[in-house]
């Protein structure tokens, strides 16, 4: 993956934090959130940056918790 990063844009889905943090340029934390009014989860981007500054200094609550556990 890193060979191929020099000349592609790769994507990977993950809930593993430290794959994550290991292999990534830059991270975005999506989250489901319920619609109450239709009784349906819809996806939402969070948050996006460099996977350092999002790994050590996030700046959402929501990515914060889970990051460290507390949530998801």
């Amino acid at each position: 993956m890193r060979e191929l990063k020099n000349r592609y844009t790769i994507v990977i889905v993950t809930h593993n934090m430290q794959q994550a943090a290991r292999v990534s340029d830059r991270t975005a934390f999506f989250t489901a959130e319920l619609d109450s009014q239709y009784d349906q989860r819809t996806g939402v981007l969070v948050e996006t940056g460099t996977t350092a500054k999002l790994f050590s200094n996030p700046r959402e609550e929501r990515t914060e918790n889970y990051i460290t556990g507390r949530c998801g």
